[in-house]
């Protein structure tokens, strides 16, 4: 067990988490599959060979639970991927009230905070620890003061915006570490998220997560075609 990878993707019981999850265990991690349904994420565990772990990251003790099942069974934690996330609010910006940004909030940057904070000694010691924030062209401030940028979906480009602060923050803090720290812009992908209307796979989307999660950059905002501005 000790020379191979053991990776935690949240919120992978579909959508990109369960491609990333696919596409690190086809990498030879081995995967550990979490998901706020106990019988979904064994469902979708039992499909690519991952490990199932019930996490709901807006629930502390969940949370909890499963830093003591990820220390007792494997000791430590080498990629975490903070995958979960919510799209809620989709009224223009003027209409929408603080409550329609918290429960946004709650689950993008609360959610990947909590987590984080919690496996942190689990990547510690790893020999090289690494934290993959999945995020979205939404989330840049630089595209959305484009003169053709449009009106953003407030809640949840303001929560992915808050989430590259986020990244920026662990990966400054962490920079004399071995854990290294990045955001990632899988594109506009066909999701429940977002009611399919993406237009690429979410195996598309994921490729990009796996390549940034297998990477050793720091503090950088990843997309299809590199950079992205933060």
């Amino acid at each position: 067990m000790d020379d191979v990878r053991i990776a935690l993707v949240t919120g992978a019981n579909k959508g990109i988490g369960f491609e990333t999850a696919r596409g690190l265990a086809a990498a030879g991690l081995t995967v550990l599959l979490g998901a706020r349904d106990e019988a979904r994420g064994a469902a979708a565990s039992g499909e690519i060979g991952a490990v199932p772990v019930r996490l709901d990251v807006t629930d502390a003790a969940s949370v909890a639970a499963a830093v003591t099942r990820v220390t007792d069974e494997f000791g430590r934690l080498d990629v975490l991927v903070n995958n979960a996330g919510v799209l809620t609010g989709w009224g223009r910006p003027a209409d929408l009230t603080a409550a329609d940004l918290r429960t946004s909030y709650e689950v993008n940057v609360f959610g990947v905070v909590t987590v984080t904070r919690a496996f942190l000694p689990l990547l510690r010691r790893s020999a090289g620890g690494r934290i993959v924030n999945v995020s979205s062209g939404l989330g840049s401030l630089t595209l959305l003061a484009a003169p053709d940028a449009g009106i953003p979906v407030m809640s949840y480009s303001s929560a992915k915006a808050a989430l590259n602060g986020v990244t920026l923050a662990y990966a400054a803090d962490l920079r004399d570490t071995p854990v290294t720290v990045v955001s990632v812009d899988p594109g506009l992908c066909a999701t429940d998220l977002n009611h399919r209307t993406g237009t690429r796979t979410a195996a598309d989307g994921a490729a990009i997560v796996v390549r940034a999660a297998l990477g050793d950059s720091t503090g950088r905002f990843i997309g299809e075609s590199g950079e992205v501005p933060w």
